[in-house]
């Protein structure tokens, strides 16, 4: 169950880290318009998620791997599983359904994490 963790961590961390680094380093204008839902008012916020989604990648690999306040990993988790929470519903009310599988698949995945760290399935 170890490994399962570790492969679900891994590819959560590599999606979020790149869809933080994303929203934290694009150009406002080209982030408006590849993200229908990034207005002038919500920029800020889209930063601050962006930095959030950062720091839940980095948060579902380094306490384990450093053995450093390892109760962090599920922790991220949950705070990811959260950004798809709200995710799945903006995406279709703005009529991008075609996106609700990938952040379903997030979900599913950051819950399991979430799920089998608090429970200790890999210890």
């Amino acid at each position: 169950m170890n490994v399962a963790l570790w492969i679900a961590a891994g590819l959560l961390a590599v999606a979020f880290a790149g869809a933080g680094f994303m929203k934290l380093t694009t150009p406002a204008g080209k982030l408006m318009e590849q993200m229908r839902w990034v207005t002038p008012e919500r920029l800020t916020a889209v930063r601050v998620l962006g930095a959030l989604e950062l720091l839940g990648a980095i948060g579902l690999i380094l306490p384990l791997v450093t053995g450093i306040a390892p109760i962090l990993t599920p922790i991220a988790a949950v705070g990811l599983a959260v950004t798809q929470i709200g995710a799945i519903p903006l995406h279709v009310r703005l009529g991008e359904k075609q996106s609700v599988p990938v952040n379903a698949l997030l979900l599913l995945l950051a819950v399991f994490v979430a799920v089998g760290r608090f429970a200790g399935w890999g210890a």
